[in-house]
């Protein structure tokens, strides 16, 4: 017996590019291989005619979708579920620069682009594409609208929202919107723009978008700076933002914990400091004046910070290879804690003044219900996100103590809610955090939520059990 609906979708994409079986496996689990899905078939069409076409067949036949880009999400967002009904429809081969406007400073391209090909687009026309982040050399600019991601130069920048001014959608109904406008001023209504993205495909299917272009700065400078606390970040935070202003690109905080598990997992980086200190501080400056210009404004600003007794050490960066040695640094610690083993991790927001009250009393809370536990505590300080990781007590293995996941969760995340907070910060919520949302929502928010959500998908087709 043929299956009708796969025939359909064979005759949109081509018979190669409908994958069942084996050969539809590497999408159906996610990036951090604690879940494996199942779907009825992966899709790949050829462009946003060809997305159109298979949504509209879902329609008509009812078959759920979950739009794929590049699978780095963390939150299950962009996996399908167990049941096997639904169809993945992967962007990959959405992978156009379709156009660049240095005048207009826009880049306009296909949601499957990978952002490290964005970043380059820009850059082959002499301009700066800003958002950076570790997953850059395979996620794509649809996921990264999709979850309205974050990265190292929000302080600076904004969010992918922020760096976003059109998109092209198809929706629900298998229709294309059109909004690919180069536009800083638009109001002509509500803004259907910023309804799509952050909505983790839950509303339509984004497959093009034009994004904002920067002028390339004249000079990057990085410094890493020892501190005694978090308190101490915040005040450093403060004085750099007086002293150096919009040049201020990026402000990471680091703990001992975090440098630690790098230099043992990863030895050949470096060690900036003879002595360890409880917290570190990576800072980035964009120059748009000269080199000079920006050497003068860092080391005078960390000057004062060692005058007043606010740090405690400080390295600056002198050369490229040394930028990029301070910054692996920060980026091995994902990937030293999935060498050491599986952790309790947690995207958060917070108020910047009071990332240190939440960082000292939530690891607290969490030692004093489970004494000994390691908190791996890193993140964008300079915009108020935090990766609030947690991994087992010495001696207690790491399957049992991922079984203590939600009164860990409870903890961290009520934690959160007093301090004015945000449970996902730049990660989503996708299945993974669905469940935790009205404990932290209004309910006149989740009621808005759904009828957006019964107003755009009717059937209910669009990535099912994501959010809500």
């Amino acid at each position: 017996m043929t299956d009708r609906f796969l025939d359909e979708l064979r005759a949109i994409a081509g018979a190669a590019h409908v994958l069942t079986g084996a050969d539809a496996a590497p999408f159906l689990a996610d990036w951090r291989g604690r879940f494996t899905g199942s779907a009825r078939a992966v899709v790949l069409p050829a462009d946003t005619a060809g997305v159109a076409a298979v949504v509209r067949a879902c329609a008509a036949h009812r078959v759920p979708l979950v739009p794929q880009g590049g699978r780095t999400g963390l939150v299950l967002g962009s996996v399908p579920d167990a049941s096997g009904n639904a169809i993945v429809l992967s962007l990959r081969r959405l992978d156009r620069v379709r156009a660049v406007d240095v005048a207009n400073r826009t880049l306009t391209v296909d949601a499957g682009c990978i952002l490290h090909a964005v970043q380059q687009a820009a850059l082959d026309a002499g301009m700066l594409f800003p958002l950076s982040l570790a997953a850059e050399g395979s996620c794509t600019i649809g996921g990264n609208l999709s979850t309205n991601a974050g990265g190292t130069a929000v302080l600076r920048y904004g969010n992918t929202r922020d760096l976003c001014l059109g998109l092209e959608v198809v929706t629900a109904q298998g229709e294309v919107w059109d909004g690919l406008r180069g536009l800083r001023k638009d109001n002509t209504g509500y803004d259907l723009r910023d309804l799509y993205i952050g909505a983790e495909g839950t509303l339509g299917v984004i497959t093009g978008a034009v994004l904002k272009l920067f002028p390339l700065p004249k000079a990057a400078l990085t410094a890493l700076v020892a501190l005694d606390a978090p308190a101490a970040a915040l005040d450093l935070l403060a004085l750099m933002d007086a002293e150096c202003g919009p040049t201020l690109t990026g402000y990471e905080l680091m703990s001992d914990v975090c440098l630690q598990l790098v230099a043992a997992h990863y030895p050949a980086l470096p060690r900036p400091f003879r002595e360890r200190h409880p917290q570190y501080a990576l800072l980035e400056l964009s120059s748009h004046e000269s080199e000079r210009h920006g050497v003068a404004l860092l080391e005078a600003a960390i000057g004062k910070a060692l005058e007043a007794g606010i740090a405690r050490d400080a390295v600056v960066a002198t050369s490229i290879a040394q930028s990029r040695g301070l910054w692996a640094l920060r980026e091995h610690i994902p990937l030293a804690q999935a060498r050491a083993g599986k952790n309790i991790k947690h995207d958060i927001s917070l108020p910047v003044s009071r990332m240190a009250e939440f960082i000292a009393g939530t690891d607290a809370a969490l030692d004093a219900a489970y004494p000994g536990v390691q908190v791996v505590c890193f993140g964008h300080l300079g915009d108020g996100n935090l990766h609030y990781n947690v991994a087992p007590p010495p001696g207690v293995a790491h399957d049992d103590f991922l079984a203590q996941q939600e009164p860990v969760n409870r903890i961290v995340h009520d934690r959160v809610a007093a301090c004015g907070g945000s449970i996902s910060a730049e990660h989503g919520i996708g299945a993974l955090k669905r469940d935790e949302l009205p404990r932290y929502k209004a309910p006149v928010e989740l009621a808005l939520m759904r009828a957006l959500k019964a107003a755009l998908d009717p059937l209910g087709i669009m990535n099912p059990g994501k959010i809500l």
